[in-house]
């Protein structure tokens, strides 16, 4: 992943190298780090908390800026951890969806996490681009087969022609859940830890393989190395930050 270093060397965001080829596209993923947050949610806080509003305007602009983008150019939505896809025609705010999918060129995609995962995809033919939020009920609910499919189905995507992103969210070892969460994913994606006496899922490798079994190639596919847990200094972390923490934000779009 590419990084983009604020004035103290600290990346305001980082770019998946996997659409690196592509310089119509602008895709990346943001760090807390360069806004103007302060307390909790120090610093680039970019979505829902109790943090003020205006705070979290302020952040957007300057992390859209240094991408270049006008946040007038921006859609997002109010997230409910479900699995319904919204078509987007126009930047806007939506309600109630967890997944967003456009061919529109300007429209820039965005999702927010603190611990779910990020997943990006971008169709290199058609140019159709997808953002996606999945947290472990969207994971288990088939939210990236299901974004994969309304891609097919809206804009004639082929999977194979798919370049895709699992983006930075909490790590397998960090992951501890007890079995009324563990009991909805198959035994590849969860183990028992006995330390800990929980069992820890990946979140990450159930979304690739949503991927994979979409019609995407693996080699087509990249997964952020990083983790909100481990890597908090860089990244916001609901689990590790007892729920007092700002939002990330990933984002995609091709430029007009």
């Amino acid at each position: 992943m590419l990084a983009s270093p604020t004035t103290d060397q600290r990346p305001i965001f980082r770019k998946p190298a996997i659409f690196n080829p592509f310089p119509e596209l602008v895709a990346a993923e943001s760090t807390r780090h360069g806004g103007v947050s302060t307390g909790h949610y120090q610093s680039l806080n970019l979505g829902g908390s109790q943090d003020s509003q205006e705070n979290i305007l302020q952040n957007n602009r300057i992390f859209f800026g240094s991408l270049g983008i006008p946040f007038e150019q921006v859609a997002k939505a109010h997230q409910v951890h479900g699995t319904d896809i919204v078509v987007v025609t126009e930047p806007s705010r939506f309600e109630g969806f967890d997944a967003l999918i456009t061919n529109v060129a300007a429209i820039h995609l965005a999702v927010t996490v603190a611990d779910c995962t990020p997943i990006l995809i971008y169709d290199r033919i058609t140019g159709a681009v997808a953002a996606i939020h999945a947290g472990w009920k969207g994971t288990v609910g088939g939210i990236v087969e299901k974004t994969v499919a309304a891609m097919r189905a809206h804009y004639g995507t082929n999977p194979a022609d798919c370049l895709g992103y699992v983006g930075t969210c909490i790590d397998e070892c960090s992951f501890e859940v007890d079995n009324d969460v563990a009991q909805h994913f198959t035994s590849v994606y969860k183990r028992w830890d006995e330390a800990s006496g929980k069992f820890l899922v990946n979140l990450k490798a159930s979304n690739r393989d949503q991927l994979i079994r979409s019609g995407l190639t693996p080699e087509n596919i990249e997964v952020s190395p990083y983790s909100t847990v481990i890597h908090n200094d860089d990244y916001f972390s609901h689990r590790a930050e007892k729920g007092l923490t700002g939002r990330l934000l990933v984002t995609i779009g091709r430029r007009a």
